[in-house]
């Protein structure tokens, strides 16, 4: 059973960090390109950040020099370290392979709300 689990998320403070985390048990992990996405409340959902099986990594602009995003293949594991957080980071956050992302490993994703 395919699983993508997000965690970490919180309610953090403008100028503050959070850590999350995204456990994948898909058997093409080590070879897939991972990404985060979120959705704000009211807007479709966004790309924030790619990282390639040979780790080449992309972000979008609203969080470059902000975000770092990595990946632990042994662990299956894709992280997004988030600092210098900002109210407009507010978003439910979620993993997933990219470009084409697959309906079914959308999971619950993880909240993360910045107060200013």
């Amino acid at each position: 059973q395919v699983q993508l689990v997000e965690s970490g998320g919180g309610l953090a403070q403008a100028g503050g960090s959070l850590r999350l985390s995204c456990a994948a048990s898909i058997s093409t992990f080590s070879t897939s390109t991972m990404a985060w996405y979120r959705q704000a409340p009211g807007k479709q959902r966004e790309l924030v950040a790619t990282v390639t099986h040979t780790f080449r990594i992309y972000y979008v602009d609203s969080v470059k020099g902000r975000f770092t995003i990595s990946r632990d293949n042994a662990k299956n594991t894709v992280y997004l370290q988030m600092n210098s957080l900002k109210p407009e980071d507010t978003a439910v956050y979620y993993c997933n392979v990219f470009p084409d992302w697959r309906a079914d490993y959308w999971g619950q994703g993880t909240q993360v709300t910045v107060s200013s």
